[in-house]
């Protein structure tokens, strides 16, 4: 059976973050045919965009939190898969990066923190 676990540097989900959820969805809508669907997150509303024919979600987006500057635009965020979430977070500091949102976990599917490189 072939493991079909991200690898340690690659890229594993991408996600759009927008303070207009519905125009977003309509624009990708339009513009690359996806369709989005709400995630069913307890507690969230997050949507995952779908594509005909694949089982994969294209990506997810999520209204962008009130923590976040206004003058922050709506950006898409990739996520790389580390074999090691602590070891990279330690690292990220060593090599002059920023930790900018801790550790967190997301139930089922593993935990995540966001930098800014140097």
């Amino acid at each position: 059976m072939a493991d079909n676990k991200p690898k340690h540097g690659t890229f594993c989900w991408n996600e759009l973050m927008t303070r207009d959820t519905g125009a977003a969805g309509k624009f990708y809508s339009k513009l690359l045919g996806w369709k989005p669907a709400d995630s069913g997150m307890p507690g969230m509303n997050y949507t995952m965009f779908k594509v005909d024919g694949l089982e994969q979600s294209a990506g997810g987006m999520m209204a962008m939190p009130d923590e976040v500057p206004a003058n922050v635009p709506s950006h898409w965020m990739p996520y790389i898969t580390v074999d090691d979430i602590d070891a990279t977070c330690a690292k990220v500091k060593e090599l002059g990066g920023q930790v900018m949102y801790g550790t967190q976990a997301i139930p089922n599917l593993g935990r995540f923190f966001t930098i800014v490189d140097p």
